[in-house]
């Protein structure tokens, strides 16, 4: 068989580069091992697909090569996409953030995809055992026979949530054909503590603050999930993408507040009234409880403690400062931190510098972005860019 395109993989990049890439007369052929495509376009959102992200910059996307992707991105904006999703009849809204959802379901992003596609084949429940390059592009050994493809787009997503058949196959094809990989890790992720930092999350699993997170220079204020096993929610989402073994987190579970002046003010105004009571003006009471008791305050009047005991109150709350040893991995994971290196690939096109006709695109590439629609963005931005090159004869 043969065809002019093949791309390898049928989730959010690959059918938006089918889209894209072709011209006429031109044979694209999108192939997946999976029996449906873009599972993660299915689940994303809720089952309502955070589509976009109407605040997206080149700061809001990690990579080791942070200006890499501002080509594909400006070349393919929010607002494109948005015109696709309008002309397809889809209803939808505006969260917080600039995040954008389906009114419906999100399996109505990928009938669109398909439908946009229109005219290039796609092979499901179909294994790629091998890419070779030949005289005139690339051969490919597949469960239903060799493929010679003039060119090959590599979409095949990363290491992310494997229970959906992710892979790290675009890494293999990579380091064949002569590219690096920055070195990856889960991202997007819950961290999980050891059993003394525990001792306060167990209790409180379930419940969920608005907090601030920060590692380094970077901070995050969102929702906080205390869990069995250690936090989760948006703002430890995000933090967890630049977060490394080893590293300290600091959270202020009650941000904007000022807790060790809050707490001098109630004692000024008659303190036999409990700690734990004036926190949890503040504070959830189940929160405020447990801070108490890891405290040893439980029960302890406001009009016994000193300065230095509020402000080490209020510094436990302020200032919370923890060590994850962990996160929960690849297997909720909603999305793969590093990947191909773009030191190898040509921004506006995505095409593989020294192998000509191979291109990478999507969360193969090291490049990630923040929780709330950036991913599927750059998914759309690289597709975009690898598939006019390709309609073009890759110019």
């Amino acid at each position: 068989m043969e065809c002019d395109i093949l791309i390898i993989g049928a989730g959010a990049a690959g059918l938006f580069c089918a889209g894209s890439a072709q011209a006429q007369g031109a044979r694209v052929v999108v192939m997946d091992h999976a029996t449906r495509p873009a599972e993660k376009i299915r689940i994303s959102g809720g089952g309502r697909c955070n589509f976009t992200n109407l605040a997206t910059s080149r700061e809001r996307f990690l990579s080791a090569n942070p200006r890499f992707c501002a080509s594909a991105l400006a070349a393919y904006s929010p607002q494109d996409f948005v015109a696709l999703v309008d002309q397809a009849g889809i209803a939808w809204h505006e969260k917080t953030l600039g995040q954008l959802f389906c009114d419906g379901k999100a399996t109505q992003i990928t009938e669109m995809l398909i439908r946009r596609m229109e005219g290039a084949e796609l092979w499901l429940e179909t294994t790629l055992n091998g890419l070779t390059r030949g005289a005139d592009g690339f051969i490919a050994q597949t469960s239903r026979g060799v493929v010679r493809a003039g060119c090959v787009v590599v979409a095949s997503g990363a290491k992310s949530i494997p229970k959906m058949g992710a892979t790290g196959l675009g890494y293999d094809l990579a380091r064949q054909f002569g590219l690096d990989i920055v070195e990856t890790r889960p991202g997007l992720v819950p961290l999980t503590f050891a059993e003394q930092d525990l001792a306060l999350c167990k209790p409180l699993a379930g419940l969920s603050v608005e907090a601030e997170i920060r590692h380094g220079k970077t901070r995050f204020r969102d929702a906080l999930l205390f869990t069995h096993r250690g936090l989760s929610g948006p703002a430890v989402l995000q933090i967890s993408s630049y977060w490394q073994p080893g590293d300290t987190v600091e959270i202020d579970l009650c941000p904007g507040a000022d807790l060790a002046a809050a707490l001098r003010d109630r004692r000024g105004q008659g303190g036999r009234v409990a700690v734990g009571t004036v926190l949890s003006a503040h504070l959830p009471a189940r929160l405020a409880e447990a801070v108490t008791a890891d405290l040893g305050l439980t029960g302890a009047r406001l009009a016994d403690q000193n300065n230095k005991t509020l402000d080490g109150i209020a510094a436990r709350i302020h200032r919370w400062q923890v060590r994850p040893v962990g996160s929960e991995g690849y297997r909720t994971a909603e999305v793969t931190v590093g990947g191909v290196d773009t030191r190898g690939l040509d921004a506006r096109t995505m095409q593989a510098r020294d192998a000509p006709g191979l291109y990478f695109i999507g969360e193969c590439v090291d490049v990630t972005g923040w929780l709330g629609g950036y991913n599927f963005q750059w998914a759309w931005a690289s597709a975009h860019a690898a598939g006019v090159s390709l309609a073009r004869g890759g110019r």
